[in-house]
């Protein structure tokens, strides 16, 4: 962990936003969801979709750490198991339903709809490249998933922003619908080009040590 110090950090803020986002989903108290419809089956797809999507964002920070991987490979492949078909694919399913009949406009809709269903897509090739053992695909498509597992994070922190800069500039009634719509888009949109920027970028050459390169030269 020492030799990649942002796993701390993100460790920190995972448990944290599960710790914060969860609990209201586990009395079966409807009132208590962060996101009310008068469509009759969403909040049990909430429910499910937030306790799946709480194991997909707690599995994946196991799996994207480097030291957890090399030194337990079987707990890797056990805990990415996990990740698919107890995370991501319910949570997936129920997150693309309930896009689909989200009371937040068109612009939330579409991408509601085309975040799930680019989750189900990504997390499915990065499976299958495991199970075809084309492990350097696997990674980039598993480091593609796990950019939009944790989109949610992104999704609050664009909506506060949103709300701040929005209040008082557009009418009451249209806030609400606005500031999903920034939200949804900014909140996958920008980790996943963070992550394409990191799967395409050059590793810095590493150079011979002085002493090194003087014996060369002699």
């Amino acid at each position: 962990m020492l030799r990649r110090p942002w796993v701390g950090p993100l460790a920190f803020v995972v448990l944290a936003f599960v710790a914060f986002s969860l609990p209201p989903y586990l009395t079966g108290d409807r009132a208590a969801a962060r996101v009310q419809s008068d469509w009759g089956p969403h909040y049990a797809l909430l429910v499910v979709h937030v306790v799946f999507a709480s194991v997909a964002i707690l599995a994946c920070v196991l799996q994207v750490w480097p030291w957890f991987r090399g030194r337990y490979p079987v707990w890797h492949r056990r805990v990415g198991r996990v990740y698919v078909w107890g995370g991501v694919l319910p949570a997936g399913v129920s997150g693309w339903i309930i896009g689909y009949m989200t009371p937040f406009g068109p612009v939330a809709w579409s991408s509601n709809v085309l975040m799930a269903t680019l989750w189900l897509l990504f997390t499915w090739l990065g499976w299958r490249a495991a199970r075809r053992r084309e492990f350097r695909d696997h990674r980039k498509w598993m480091i593609r998933s796990f950019a939009l597992t944790v989109s949610i994070i992104s999704n609050r922190i664009w909506g506060a922003v949103a709300f701040i800069v929005l209040d008082g500039r557009i009418p009451e009634e249209d806030v609400q619908n606005t500031i999903a719509g920034i939200s949804t888009w900014m909140g996958w949109v920008v980790p996943l080009l963070i992550a394409q920027w990191w799967l395409e970028r050059k590793p810095k050459r590493k150079t011979a040590p002085a002493v090194q390169r003087e014996t060369v030269n002699v």
